[in-house]
């Protein structure tokens, strides 16, 4: 009869877990990065030594729970992973280029380009007028402030974007001292256990999110620990058993990036090609050459257009020559020279006299030759058509990374209609399994009464 009693107590125990983890798995359905558990039921066997002479026992001697397993397929993982650092940088990179075109576009520099050129040819058309001249100094300094507005845009940007880098680099320090503190609990905890389950999901959470940030390679051992290493394979390790690194982020007025791990005394440098750090290296260098191109086509036209005010002669005197334009530091920080006056505007010849236009109408060729708007206007379409291009690589990146996670998750998800067949399937076995020791109670009951 004890027999009876302990195989419907087992039932019940192993159900009521069975029930337990059925409803947490339902609960946890939207959780991102939850795996589905299932209770691991066996039969307990019997271990009595069979001599000569003894009673055999024909019934067995209930169930057990012999843990909880969790679902997953390691290789489905790591594509989810890998295709979502892919996608990481792409956006990143384009987030990046965005802000160098909004910088581009959005001062109007080459709009004020064509007004200043615009301007000039009234003047040439009334030399010895002062307001033709006054409205083309006016558009003089708007153009200057345009140079001025569109690279302190690109120094903004950059600036930012180094601080991203450093948020960044601090991040990805965190994260690998997670991995530390998981593995040292991976360590104690009994395998097949709910806490080492939960253990294991954190576990994959934190290097998707680290594999969000730079491209990863990921081995572990049997005990689920893991050991991360940044840039592939035979790159800097982030995360072992023992020790995390710490990561630093830097980026150069020539916008090439540092990344470097420290363990220790030892330093090694990460060369990412996936994750926001590769889409911050892209961005880094879209930014330092339209940086590059606009300084160049800001001193350009400085020179070119103070050689022209140079070789022609003033409505009004101008001591000391004054130039018109004056460079900056960076380049573009242009502007007109504090002391020239619209009188000064060389619009004639040499030899000519006040109504002279010979050297106005020499700016219509150098504005031709000299091809300002041309540079900036190439460095403008040149960074859309990259833009686009990008955009274009993220969608089908999006794509991939969603396939990817779908597969992932048909794997390790929650089907919640499965969930609701095994609650009713445990439940009914729970049910039964208390039923059995009603009976066996109802049968005890009988024998006392019958003594």
């Amino acid at each position: 009869m004890s027999d009876l009693l302990n195989i419907g107590a087992s039932g019940v125990r192993a159900y009521q877990t069975a029930l337990s983890t059925t409803s947490e798995n339902i609960a946890n359905a939207a959780t991102p990065g939850y795996s589905r558990r299932s209770a691991t039921i066996e039969e307990i066997g019997r271990t009595n030594s069979i001599s000569l002479g003894q009673t055999i026992k024909l019934t067995g001697a209930g169930s057990t729970v012999s843990g909880i397993a969790r679902a997953g397929d390691s290789y489905k993982t790591a594509e989810a992973r890998t295709s979502g650092s892919d996608l990481a940088k792409t956006e990143a990179g384009v987030a990046w280029i965005e802000r160098v075109e909004n910088a581009l576009t959005g001062n109007q520099l080459s709009d004020r380009f064509t007004t200043f050129f615009a301007s000039a040819k009234g003047v040439a058309a009334d030399p010895a007028a002062i307001a033709p001249r006054t409205v083309l100094l006016e558009d003089a300094r708007s153009l200057a402030a345009g140079f001025a507005s569109t690279g302190r845009a690109l120094t903004a940007a950059a600036g930012e974007l180094a601080g991203q880098g450093e948020d960044a680099a601090k991040q990805l320090t965190d994260l690998s001292a997670s991995i530390v503190r998981i593995n040292r609990g991976l360590t104690r905890s009994a395998p097949h256990s709910v806490a080492n389950a939960q253990l294991l999901d954190e576990r994959d959470r934190t290097l998707e999110a680290m594999s969000a940030l730079v491209d990863i390679a990921v081995s572990t051992d049997d005990f689920g620990r893991a050991t991360v290493r940044a840039g592939g394979a035979t790159g800097a390790v982030l995360a072992d058993v023992e020790t995390s690194a710490l990561v630093n982020f830097a980026v150069s007025d020539a916008g090439e990036i540092s990344l470097s791990a420290y363990r220790g005394a030892t330093s090694s440098s990460i060369s990412p090609s996936g994750g926001v750090f590769a889409g911050l290296a892209d961005g880094a260098r879209s930014i330092a050459d339209a940086r590059d191109r606009l300084n160049q086509v800001a001193t350009t036209f400085v020179a070119g257009m103070n050689a022209w005010q140079a070789g022609g002669t003033p409505l009004t005197p101008n001591p000391g020559n004054i130039p018109m334009f004056e460079a900056g530091t960076p380049a573009s920080e242009i502007k007109v020279h504090d002391r020239f006056e619209a009188g000064h505007i060389a619009a004639a010849a040499v030899g000519e006299g006040p109504r002279g236009n010979g050297n106005m109408t020499t700016l219509t060729e150098l504005r031709t030759t000299a091809g300002w708007e041309g540079m900036f206007d190439d460095l403008t379409t040149e960074n859309a058509a990259l833009l686009a291009t990008r955009r274009t690589v993220a969608g089908a990146q999006g794509a991939i990374h969603a396939a990817a996670t779908a597969a992932r998750d048909g794997v390790s998800g929650v089907d919640l209609d499965e969930e609701a067949v095994n609650l009713i399937r445990f439940q009914q076995a729970y049910q039964a399994s208390s039923r059995v020791i009603q009976v066996a109670r109802d049968i005890l009951q009988t024998i006392i009464d019958i003594r």
